[in-house]
């Protein structure tokens, strides 16, 4: 009897939360709680919780020597959440392991980072294989488990595309990034579903991390993950840090679990510029594809391109400037003197930010501070900030004194050219020059340092200009980790761009992580175009051409106001991710706190199918909308909820290839 009662109030709360975006139940809060409690309590139960991670001291395990440690806790409360630090000190070297971590008291959300520190007089004794997480979960014992993760960006089609797991019993997968870069060819964002639950875990570590999940004879899950090469002796007050783990529980199907990631996402990740969440819909325009990025550009180009789109009606928010505007002897990729080249600027951007902000457009500016090539200033100046050389290479941020000139520069340069929007880049692997610049007994250190200095110099700019957006790129979306997102935005997913198929099915299958991300186009068809519509979109289109159709090209665009609020409510997949020329594709954008949503859909070049009705997700069941269908002649029905989620809507597409946005509101009752 308890367990029906139990069920009928679990299904009873879940109805409750359709008519908002989804929100927490009280339910899924305790099972944070409690395992929140469980590695951060007063008191732990079990030997096995003692650590929420594992390290090796010498080659004994931290399991071996509970008696060795001493434990130390401390919490404070505020309005969202409880944060905690829970102190281990090893009597015998002296090592201390502290773990920072939060509560989240709106979600179902616990996080925590590892930090070590030599505490002793003396160097510790070699400290190897440092995991943030190593920890069983006993409560998919005995259930059907299945593992939901996404292929990271590599600048191809198949970028983010979704991959299932069944996770049977003796289970093992390791998994792990290449090259350094977090969200390359890996993703560090899973799903793990079991019976009407489960487990989002995440990795953040913005360089090379590797994870091991197995499940045993009993089927209990097991997470293991952190950096992926740690061994090393600490130096005396020496003090390092491990990445970030973080653990969202649900009940429900595995929609419901990514759709309270993304409502996390927007309240605590997002960067909030002014106190809010980024604008939606964005609209950056370039010369990128004009000018051969910035190499060929010059301040004349960018005012006429600047004033046609503002002629032509495109409401522009940023005006874009990307690589290749530094002294570079015609060719970007020569990185490394970071002054504008005033042969092609005179008097460098301030008369381009002037009259952009003039009317009212930002500035974007590109930078790529971490790669140095051969031949630049800083090659030549100070190549012993180089992991490299004066034959360039990788601009360590671990030091110090590099760091401390790069934070001071860039930020001259910001504040006067006038840009609004620090865009940076970094189309290297940098794992083979971290590795090289350690010794034996200090590998991962020169890592771990170059990570810590890539978010103080993101800190300490953003700091000194607090509304500020960053963008984060790496040869597009190969350094998307969770901390580099509460700190940028990634307004290029990928550096695989315009084609239509490729972009449909990375918005399909991003949706499902990020709230906000961008892409863009130099073609001009209405397939292609809307095909990469997102929350963010660059416009690369050729203002000299006279006999493009402007009015149609900046309708569409402009039309994006009448929707693009939805991007930041629920997100369902209407139709099953395919990469196939005979398919349709087609995704769902909620937003029930204000009755409304829409649909993106896109009959492709070999489908034969011209009609489909597609069940929608997230309505009231009585509430009558109305569906307008937003094409070149504005089609509009109402139907109920229930039929809509029953039944679908209907959609026609009668040419091949094409496209449709619908739209929707709930009718409100005279």
């Amino acid at each position: 009897m308890k367990q029906t009662c139990a069920m009928i109030f679990f299904l009873l709360s879940i109805s409750c939360v359709l008519y908002a975006q989804t929100t927490s139940l009280p339910e899924e809060l305790s099972l944070a709680s409690t395992s929140f409690e469980r590695w951060f309590g007063e008191q732990v139960s079990r030997p096995a919780d003692f650590f929420p991670g594992s390290l090796l001291i010498g080659d004994t395990p931290t399991s071996q020597i509970p008696d060795e440690w001493t434990r130390e806790i401390t919490k404070e409360k505020s309005i969202d959440k409880i944060t905690c630090t829970l102190k281990l000190t090893h009597t015998q070297t002296g090592l201390i392991v502290q773990y920072k971590a939060i509560q989240y008291l709106h979600f179902p959300v616990i996080e925590w980072t590892a930090y070590y520190k030599n505490g002793g007089d003396k160097n510790t004794p070699i400290l190897q294989n440092l995991k943030t997480i190593d920890t069983l979960f006993p409560e998919f014992k005995n259930q059907r488990t299945v593992l939901y993760r996404n292929k990271g960006d590599n600048c191809t089609p198949d970028s983010y595309e979704p991959i299932i797991e069944p996770m049977n019993r003796d289970f093992e997968i390791k998994l792990a990034n290449t090259g350094g870069r977090p969200t390359q060819t890996t993703f560090p964002y899973f799903n793990f579903q079991r019976e009407n639950a489960g487990l989002i875990f995440a990795i953040s570590w913005a360089g090379q991390w590797s994870c091991r999940f197995y499940r045993d004879k009993e089927g209990a899950l097991s997470i293991q993950g952190g950096q992926e090469l740690t061994h090393f002796t600490l130096y005396p007050g020496e003090e390092v840090r491990g990445p970030m783990v973080v653990l969202l529980f649900y009940l429900g199907d595995k929609q419901r679990g990514q759709n309270l990631w993304r409502q996390w996402m927007i309240a605590h990740n997002l960067p909030h510029p002014y106190g809010k969440p980024p604008k939606v819909p964005m609209l950056f325009a370039c010369t990128s594809h004009q000018y051969g990025e910035m190499v060929n550009a010059n301040t004349d180009t960018q005012l006429m391109f600047i004033e046609k789109y503002l002629q032509r009606g495109f409401s522009l928010d940023y005006w874009w400037m990307d690589a290749g505007w530094y002294p570079c002897d015609g060719q970007w990729p020569k990185t490394g003197t970071w002054v504008v080249d005033e042969t092609r600027f005179p008097g460098g951007f301030k008369p381009i930010s002037d009259f952009a902000h003039n009317k009212g457009v930002k500035i974007l500016v590109w930078f790529e501070p971490e790669r140095v090539h051969s031949g630049t200033w800083l090659a030549e100046t100070h190549p012993e900030w180089i992991l490299g050389g004066k034959e360039g290479g990788l601009l360590n941020l671990g030091n110090t004194q590099a760091r401390e000139w790069l934070t001071n520069h860039i930020d001259n340069i910001l504040t006067k050219e006038g840009i609004d929007l620090y865009r940076q880049d970094f189309n290297m692997d940098p794992l083979d020059f971290w590795r090289k610049n350690d010794a034996p007994d200090r590998q991962g250190i020169t890592e771990i340092r170059h990570v810590e200095g890539y978010f103080a110099y993101w800190d300490e700019l953003l700091r000194r200009h607090p509304n500020m957006l960053i963008d984060s790129c790496s040869s597009g979306g190969r350094r998307n980790d969770l901390e580099t997102l509460r700190r940028a935005v990634p307004l290029l997913r990928s550096d695989y761009i315009m084609e239509p198929i490729g972009n449909q099915c990375h918005t399909w299958a991003l949706s499902e992580w990020f709230p906000f991300f961008g892409t863009g186009t130099s073609k001009t068809s209405d397939y292609e175009v809307m095909s990469v519509l997102c929350p963010s979109f660059t416009a690369c289109f050729d203002q000299r051409q006279d006999d493009i159709d402007w009015q149609r090209l900046m309708n569409m665009i402009e039309q994006r106001k009448l929707y693009a609020e939805n991007y930041y409510g629920d997100y369902y997949p209407l139709t099953p991710y395919s990469l196939e020329k005979n398919a349709w594709i087609a995704w769902q954008f909620n937003l029930p706190s204000k009755g409304t949503g829409m649909i993106q859909a896109f009959r492709r070049e070999e489908s034969d199918t011209e009609s489909m009705r597609l069940p929608l997700h997230g309505l009231e069941l009585k509430a009558k909308y109305r569906i307008t269908q937003l094409h070149k002649e504005a089609k509009t029905l109402e139907l109920t909820g229930k039929e809509l989620m029953d039944y679908g809507v209907p959609l026609t597409l009668p040419e091949k290839p094409s496209a449709l946005f619908v739209i929707y509101e709930k009718i409100k009752e005279q």
